[in-house]
């Protein structure tokens, strides 16, 4: 054990619905307490905001410290949403800040990919699905990663929560006009939801939080398909198609790897995880479908224990995984 392993560590997962800090010892990684903020980091200019992080996170740390009775912290690992294409301001920022204010000096900026595969299968090779409003993949054979989707709703995020709600509200306006491919039942479930199936564009189209909403209703989408509407199958069907290509997009080659699906989107339960396993089977068939073990706040308590303890073994790289120490 290094002399880091005596002290402890914090774990950060900030995204679209807030802040989660969790304090834990640097010889086990476990959380012995987590607090959250229900109020989302601020993008500006520059990126992620750092000085919004910091006036969130500082506050939060102490407290946890002096609740704890704990001594110095020695590792802090932060996976966050957009960190890979909007976190300059925080790799330029954080390491100063946090050594100064906390005296950390092992520091890991992680996309939140990277916290959910952490999370999910730790330090193995393998792939894992994240899959909520959008959907991203991720692969390593511990050399490097390999990346596909996580292009947001317009460019992709294909199978997600927001591409099946999009999808099942397409199949109800279908019907609405009488054109194929319709389905009353998602017409009932849009306007049991939204209102009248007229007014949708006019209430949709200018939500700033519209994959938000579109994702709020892959849900019926799903509740469709279990009553045994076959075009909310279908779309069910395509989706779980779109997890699986992702997968095998990123696993690091033929061979008995793991694979893993986290996130929200797989609590739609059996109208998708049913042709969700067929399509893993076919395309990839010698992969073994492993439980996801946690959470991306646990991946990230798992990174910082890794600084602490010498073991990182996830490949650094500047933009998905950026580590100072």
């Amino acid at each position: 054990m290094t002399a880091g392993a005596e002290g402890w560590v914090v774990g950060v997962d900030s995204g679209g619905s807030g802040l989660r800090i969790a304090l834990a010892r640097a010889s086990d990684g476990r959380a012995v307490e987590t607090v959250t903020s229900r109020e989302p980091v601020r993008t500006g200019p520059g990126g992620i905001e750092a000085a919004h992080l910091l006036a969130q996170l500082l506050p939060a740390v102490e407290a946890l410290r002096a609740r704890a009775g704990a001594g110095p912290v020695v590792a802090l690992a932060v996976g966050a949403a957009g960190m890979a294409t909007l976190g300059e301001e925080l790799r330029a920022v954080l390491p100063g800040a946090l050594d100064q204010a906390l005296g950390v000096r092992r520091l890991a900026l992680a996309a939140d990919a990277v916290t959910a595969y952490a999370g999910a299968l730790g330090q193995r090779p393998g792939a894992v699905v994240a899959g909520g409003t959008g959907l991203i993949a991720l692969g390593t054979d511990l050399t490097t990663w390999r990346r596909a989707d996580g292009w947001g709703h317009l460019l992709g995020d294909c199978g997600g929560g927001a591409w099946i709600g999009r999808a099942g509200l397409e199949a109800a306006m279908r019907a609405y006009d009488g054109r194929r491919g319709g389905s009353a039942a998602l017409l009932a479930r849009a306007e049991a939801r939204f209102g009248p199936a007229a007014g949708l564009p006019g209430a949709l189209y200018p939500r700033t939080d519209r994959p938000a909403v579109l994702a709020s209703f892959a849900p019926d989408v799903a509740g469709c398909a279990s009553d045994g509407d076959p075009e909310a199958s279908g779309i069910l069907r395509q989706a779980a198609r779109h997890v699986a290509e992702a997968a095998a997009a990123v696993c690091p080659a033929p061979g008995a790897y793991e694979v893993a699906l986290t996130g929200g989107l797989f609590k739609l339960g059996e109208p998708l995880l049913v042709p969700l396993r067929a399509e893993l089977a076919e395309q990839l068939p010698d992969a073994r479908q492993a439980s996801a073990a946690g959470d991306p706040l646990s991946g990230a308590l798992a990174l910082a224990t890794a600084l602490a303890t010498d073991s990182l073994r996830l490949p650094v790289e500047p933009k998905l995984l950026h580590v100072t120490a």
